[in-house]
């Protein structure tokens, strides 16, 4: 019996489940002498020039009784000094001594630390510190003025600047005006570049890692960079370098923000985040000042806690240059170019750098094909986009991530060279940078070059059985009735659901069923909210009878061709329902997981598209409706891209191709030289449309002979969608098979004389709609239980397979039990639409 390995765990990074661990050492860290002395020298130095003060008013007083009458009128000074030496003394001993460090932070101020926590974050306490240290400071600066001036403290505040002024030369008045005026435009710049940046710490956020569901291969690469921030050391004593960027990229709602909260919550370094319009500004300039003003506290942080973490959010807003300004032939790593983004097997990648750059100007240049089925995880290139953040801003950022690395500090870079002495380099900051956006392509090439931006990982929609614990991680927090049985089934039927989109139906479910007085939700309250997401709430419109019968056939034929000959896609919903752009619809989603697609699937399309306009003119006696256009525009598309550019027709060259090079139609005459005069581009697009007329021709005579042979099915679904208005896949299939489903039952459409009543009310809605006038018929009720020997045998599941036609046409089989369910979120497949 073999033993599965050991999952690994890196090692310095604590479980997901697990807080910020304890970073308490057993005794105080020691202090810099400068921290050690500077207020014992502050104090003394105000001590020394307030009795400086009381002998300048007093020539005639000696220093030690200056020093008397000062210990008498400012002795506070004395004791703030002295209190200052005990605590100076009280951090040495702490700094060596375990025990006494421990019973002075746990016994003594414990409860203070522990309240002041609570109240207050690491980063407002440093403020109120900072902010408290300034006050102390100017307090100390007028208590001093105050006395050379022989004024009060509040009086010495107001008359210092005019004194200063006054004692000042004319040209330095002149030049102090002139200074002034400049700081108050710095202010007000200043005050501009401020905001669009909140700065976290461990405690403040509680998301973790294990918070992020559906992703987890994702998760598992970002772990991995923080164990190399958290511990930079061992890679770089192997020569290598800690990655110091990383870019989260993929559609909208997948968890890539939420994964930026999970690294704040997990990770014992500060976290800033930039907010996305941080750097979009009136003036020209700001922009600039806000990203210097952002690196440099990012630096302190950085110095003062070890490492900081900085996440900017939709990054395509401040790292938007546009693809044709990047002036080269190369691509961001792991991304094609939006006109080759179909090739299939990465075709892209076999061509040389210098072809890529050639093709993708020459089809930008031409314009792209549109996508004739775009998925939703497709992105929109950037071509022509403009600096989003303004100008100059983006260059700012590039510099700072990896500009020159040159000295800081005033007296490092100045100083010390007035001295002849070498400025110090840089320390090692370690800046760990984010990015997250759903548009990769618009992002500037120079921005995601290594050093940089040294990782991408693309945030995708979850996997099966990432919704599955995604869903089981939001219905957890609620009161729910589903068995583990409904949520594999939820999960499969909504294919490109997020992890937003997952939470939003959790929560309209929960308002439905207090829509309905309940607490707790069951599966009909899941149906419910997933309809009303994907489709919207119905018109309040009633369609005339004949209409709304015309519609429900309509929809039938859609919907018994798509059961008959469709195994990529399965039916979520059929509904006659009217919405904002559609009359009534059926709406299929994939029933697994699937990235190529076969000539077979997309001639079940076709056949599916087609179902209208022929179902129309059988059952109308030859007449149809503008309904069936989007249906004709759907079949045409697909058709063309199948002909003309998928190699799935009679010929194998690509339209376009030939379009562009001027190389002819395929087949042409003269040995494929067109004839003298004649237009290359009329003769590509009549062999192409004729091709197509003839293959979309063929394939809805195979579609009317399938209709014929499922009349029946045709018109008991109707009639259910006359009754119920919407049904989910599962009631078409128990429909169609004469079972129960999960909202109606289907064994009343197995009694043979339910059928011919069916039948009866389909000729009456005829003669209504040829004479425009109303049905004479009422819609048939379905009987609540039938007599058996009246019932027809059930449908079999292959009773709808075509018979193998003079050119080998051959539908693929049917499985032996339609158990694939069906999700809203495809497209939906022969809406009737005016």
């Amino acid at each position: 019996m073999s033993l599965a390995p050991p999952t690994p765990v890196f090692e310095g990074l604590r479980p997901p489940d697990q807080g910020p661990e304890n970073r308490d050492k057993p005794t105080r860290p020691k202090l810099k002498m400068w921290d050690r002395i500077k207020f014992i020298l502050l104090f003394t130095v105000v001590w020394f020039l307030l009795v400086w003060a009381a002998m300048a008013n007093n020539p005639i007083l000696p220093f030690v009784d200056a020093m008397r009458l000062q210990a008498s009128e400012a002795g506070w000074l004395l004791v703030l000094l002295g209190i200052e030496i005990v605590r100076q003394l009280h951090f040495f001993i702490s700094e060596r001594w375990s025990g006494y460090h421990r019973f002075w932070t746990r016994r003594v101020f414990g409860a203070t630390e522990r309240f002041t926590q609570r109240r207050f974050s690491d980063w407002t306490r440093f403020r109120l510190a900072r902010v408290l240290k300034w006050v102390t400071f100017f307090s100390l600066f007028i208590f001093v003025v105050s006395k050379f001036m022989n004024l009060s403290p509040v009086l010495a505040i107001f008359k210092l600047p005019a004194l200063l002024f006054q004692a000042m030369p004319f040209i330095l008045q002149l030049a102090f005006a002139f200074f002034f005026v400049i700081f108050q435009f710095v202010a007000i710049f200043w005050f501009l570049s401020r905001g669009g940046v909140d700065v976290y710490y461990p405690d403040d956020i509680k998301t973790r890692f294990s918070d992020v569901w559906g992703q987890d291969h994702v998760v598992a690469r970002v772990k991995e960079n923080i164990l190399y921030l958290e511990r930079p050391h061992e890679i770089e004593e192997k020569g290598g370098y800690v990655p110091g960027g990383l870019l989260l990229w993929g559609p909208p709602g997948t968890g890539k923000t939420l994964m930026a909260e999970a690294v704040a919550g997990e990770t014992g370094r500060p976290y800033v985040f930039v907010d996305p319009g941080a750097f979009t500004n009136m003036f020209m300039g700001v922009g600039i000042l806000k990203v210097k003003s952002l690196f440099r506290k990012l630096r302190k942080l950085a110095l003062r806690y070890g490492g900081v973490i900085v996440f900017f959010d939709e990054a395509d807003s401040l790292g938007n240059r546009g693809m044709l300004a990047q002036q080269g032939p190369g691509f961001p790593r792991g991304m094609r170019p939006a006109p080759f983004r179909d090739a299939g097997c990465h075709g892209f990648s076999y061509l040389s750098p210098e072809a890529r750059w050639m093709l993708s100007r020459d089809a930008l240049a031409s314009g792209a094909e549109p996508e004739p089925h775009a998925r939703r995880n497709r992105f929109v290139m950037g071509g022509m986009g403009g600096g989003g953040a303004g100008m100059g801003t983006l260059q700012a950022l590039l510099t700072e991530l990896s500009g020159l690395k040159k000295p800081r500090g005033f007296i490092n870079r100045y100083v010390r060279r007035m001295l002849g002495m070498r400025p110090k380099p840089p320390p090692k900051y370690r800046i760990f940078v984010m990015m997250a956006t759903n548009l990769p392509e618009a992002l500037d090439e120079a921005l995601l070059r290594p050093g940089r931006i040294d990782r991408i990982y693309k945030v995708g929609y979850p996997s099966k059985q990432g919704r599955i614990r995604t869903y089981e991680g939001y219905f957890a927090k609620v009161r729910n009735e589903l068995t583990e049985e409904d949520i594999d089934k939820l999960a499969t039927i909504t294919p490109y659901a997020t992890g937003a989109t997952i939470k939003d139906l959790v929560n309209e479910s929960l308002i439905t069923a207090f829509r309905d007085g309940r607490e707790v939700i069951t599966w009909k309250d899941v149906i419910k909210a997933k309809q009303l997401k994907e489709l919207g709430p119905p018109e309040d419109v009633e369609y005339i009878e004949r209409e709304r019968h015309a519609v429900a056939v309509h929809e039938a034929c859609h919907a018994v061709i798509a059961y008959r000959t469709r195994r990529h896609l399965e039916i979520d919903l059929a509904t006659i329902e009217k919405g904002s752009d559609y009359l009534g619809m059926v709406a299929a989603i994939p029933p697994e997981d699937q990235f190529t697609r076969w000539r077979t699937e997309y001639e079940a399309d076709i056949f599916v598209s087609l179902a209208s306009l022929a179902g129309e003119r059988m059952f109308f006696d030859g007449d149809s409706s503008s309904g069936v256009s989007g249906d004709l525009e759907s079949a045409t598309s697909v058709a063309s891209y199948m002909e003309g550019f998928w190699g799935m027709g009679s010929t194998v060259s690509s339209y376009s191709t030939a379009k562009r090079l001027d190389v002819g139609a395929p087949g042409g005459s003269q040995g494929g030289r067109r004839a003298k005069g004649q237009n290359p581009e009329v003769e590509l697009r009549h062999a192409l449309a004729d091709r197509i007329e003839d293959n979309l021709a063929e394939l809805l005579e195979k579609t009317a002979r399938l209709l014929r042979e499922h009349r029946r099915d045709v018109l008991v679904l109707a009639h259910a969608l006359e009754t119920h208005k919407t049904l989910t896949g599962d009631d078409v299939a128990a429909v169609l098979e004469g079972r129960v489903g999960p909202t109606i039952d289907g064994t009343a459409y197995r009694s043979t004389d339910f059928v011919k009543e069916i039948e009866s009310h389909h000729k009456a809605a005829v003669l209504a709609h040829q004479s425009h006038s109303g049905i004479m018929l009422s819609l048939p009720v379905a009987p609540r239980s039938g007599d058996p020997s009246q019932w027809a045998p059930p449908v079999a599941a292959s009773s709808g397979a075509l018979s193998t036609s003079d050119d080998g046409f051959k539908p693929p089989p049917m499985p032996a039990s339609p158990e694939h369910r069906a999700d809203g979120t495809g497209g939906a497949s022969g809406a009737a639409t005016t």
